[in-house]
């Protein structure tokens, strides 16, 4: 008996994100679903470091695959998809901030953060003493933490760590220079540690953005996508 050759799903999903532009430029708009799934974790993650409310966040996350995808021809290719779809997401939310007048410049200043962590890591352990030693206790202590950080310095640490994306990527996202990147996310961590006071294990289960909600997502990006067509 041979060996099954690999399904027609499965080799759309080991497309490379320019051969699945190629493809909705070609007019198979239906690929474009295989985009919105591989990004969803990815762009929830991002705009939640900006936008705290969960309707906002995807609201945003809506806007950045329509937007994205009206766009597509003008896609050029000269920086990765990932990077280009990321800066929409990033400047949606932003400019949903200045909209509302809650846009707050970027303090650098530390000694605020720091209590603002170190109250974070004690409202975690408060919330359930029994488990705080548990892998979901410490992953949630560190959620927690991560947002009581100063924007830049979550945006930069959430694609760099947790999305593991290389830093020149994230500092054409962010728009800086990768020094930048590099010194935010060293801050970052020197911020959690302190506000953590022990290492936490797994950060792939964090902010996480998946089954359910992915699919609803897909869904409702292709139904605006059919109205708008």
């Amino acid at each position: 008996m041979g060996v099954a050759g690999p399904t027609t799903s499965q080799c759309r999903a080991e497309l490379s994100d320019e051969q699945i532009v190629g493809r909705v430029c070609a007019g198979d708009s239906a690929s474009y679903e295989l985009l919105v799934r591989r990004y969803n974790q990815r762009l929830y993650r991002v705009v939640r470091t900006i936008l705290r409310d969960d309707s906002e966040v995807e609201d945003v996350m809506q806007e950045t695959y329509l937007a994205a995808y009206r766009n597509l021809s003008g896609f050029a290719g000269r920086a990765r998809f990932s990077t280009w779809l990321i800066r929409i997401a990033i400047n949606g939310a932003l400019d949903r901030l200045r909209k509302s007048g809650r846009f707050v410049p970027f303090d650098p200043t530390l000694a605020e953060t720091r209590a603002r962590l170190l109250h974070a890591r004690d409202v975690a352990r408060a919330r359930d003493p029994e488990q705080q030693t548990s892998e979901r206790e410490l992953g949630r202590m560190l959620e927690v933490a991560i947002e009581a950080l100063p924007a830049p310095y979550r945006t930069a640490y959430v694609l760099r760590e947790l999305e593991d994306m290389p830093a020149g990527d994230v500092a054409e996202c962010l728009g800086v220079e990768e020094a930048t990147v590099k010194t935010r996310v060293h801050r970052a961590k020197r911020m959690l540690r302190e506000a953590l006071s022990r290492e936490v294990g797994d950060t792939s289960e964090l902010f996480r953005f998946g089954g359910e909600r992915c699919s609803h997502m897909v869904e409702v990006v292709r139904a605006r996508l059919a109205e708008s067509r």
